[in-house]
């Protein structure tokens, strides 16, 4: 990437900025396996995250939450912060990268099942400031990534201010007027592409039906009734203690920590939540278990389309609206991905939220910085699921 030589060397990870925080072409959505299944008790499933962290080029540490009903284990591998050595813990906190995008979906479904929204409110309704060419997209649209806006993430203009200044302190509500002289990409609806853009302007789109900032929408809709208590929506680079630290790999180079070095208010909707992987399970457990809407959106939020996340996740993906659909060789699960510099998430549940898998990687792993790296990711967690579907243990 060009930025790799325009910033100072402390920085050395930005220069994959626009990989981490653009949508990127969507990663090929087969069959996950690399070399084959392999057994998924927990001593398996242990060697199995080992072998990833030690690995050259592996990340420093992983941790994954299984659950199955009240049962609940926790796997880990690797260190928490290679400057103590401290294992990963389920109450460390770490940045969720774009799970966060299910986070604005959870807040405008709500909104849609108190009919303070409709998924075929437009644009042009509820945003008239926003570009008149933009203003037949839905919010359905915006949900399932088929609205064709141009990715802000992407922008000349924004990437300058990033590789001006990492820890820039951006206004989050002004983000689309970074790409606001652009068309969309294509007619609203015709296509998917993954765009951070989308989930700013669902974001900012709740915020207009209620008049109420979308950080309070998160405490109130979201937060108290899944009972999050260490989930918060930061405008800064700081993370609260203790935290999951993230780095930037790239060997021969010693691993960078990454954990501060970007501000969130860069990303805010579409990638800047902080939590705990205790919170994101039960995030993903009420969540993809239609617990904060009722049937009739649920059944909305469902109608899937071909698409995948970005990174994709195990097995075969699907998407609907702000979720996605994770077809493994053991069953189905519902839930998201996620990447920023220093970390990969996966969150997923049954559809019924009685079984979950949160799965965090203290690097960053895309389709584009490392493919082989990113399938062999896939398999492993596709290993998880089968274990939280069968309950081997």
């Amino acid at each position: 990437m060009p930025l790799r030589h325009t910033l100072r060397p402390r920085l050395r990870a930005v220069s994959v900025v626009a990989v981490c925080l653009s949508a990127l072409a969507p990663a090929a959505v087969g069959n996950a396996a690399d070399g084959g299944a392999e057994p998924a008790g927990d001593h398996a499933l242990q060697q199995q995250i080992d072998r990833f962290v030690r690995s050259p080029g592996g990340p420093p540490g992983v941790i994954a939450v299984l659950r199955r009903g009240k049962e609940s284990r926790v796997l880990r591998a690797g260190v928490a912060d290679l400057r103590t050595g401290r294992p990963p813990r389920a109450d460390d906190h770490m940045r969720i990268a774009s799970t966060a995008k299910a986070f604005s979906g959870a807040v405008a479904l709500t909104l849609v099942d108190h009919r303070a929204l409709r998924l075929d409110d437009t644009l042009r309704k509820r945003l008239p400031r926003l570009p008149e060419a933009w203003g037949d997209v839905t919010l359905r649209q915006l949900l399932n990534h088929t609205s064709g806006l141009p990715d802000f993430s992407e922008a000349p203009g924004f990437l300058k201010e990033l590789r001006a200044d990492p820890r820039h302190h951006f206004d989050s509500r002004r983000l689309l007027d970074y790409v606001a002289d652009e068309p969309l990409r294509f007619t609203p609806g015709s296509r998917y592409l993954y765009s951070n853009s989308d989930n700013i302007a669902v974001a900012l789109m709740a915020e207009a039906a209620t008049r109420t900032p979308y950080e309070e929408l998160l405490r109130k809709l979201v937060d108290a009734p899944l009972r999050l208590r260490a989930t918060s929506l930061p405008q800064g680079y700081r993370l609260p203690e203790p935290y999951l630290h993230g780095y930037d790999v790239d060997p021969p180079a010693p691993a960078e920590d990454v954990s501060e070095i970007l501000s969130a208010s860069g990303v805010w909707a579409s990638g800047g939540i902080v939590s705990t992987p205790a919170d994101m399970t039960r995030f993903v457990r009420g969540y993809a278990g239609g617990r904060l809407y009722g049937r009739d959106v649920v059944r909305e939020q469902r109608q899937w389309i071909e698409g995948a996340s970005e990174p994709a996740g195990p097995g075969r993906n699907t998407a609907g609206l702000a979720i996605f659909r994770y077809e493994t060789r053991c069953g189905v699960v519902l839930g998201h991905t996620g990447n920023f510099p220093g970390y990969t998430q996966l969150i997923a549940a049954t559809p019924d939220g009685r079984r979950s898998l949160t799965f965090s990687v203290t690097s960053q792993i895309n389709e584009s910085r490392d493919a082989p790296r990113l399938r062999k990711l896939r398999a492993i967690q596709e290993n998880f699921v089968c274990a939280v579907l069968r309950g081997d243990h």
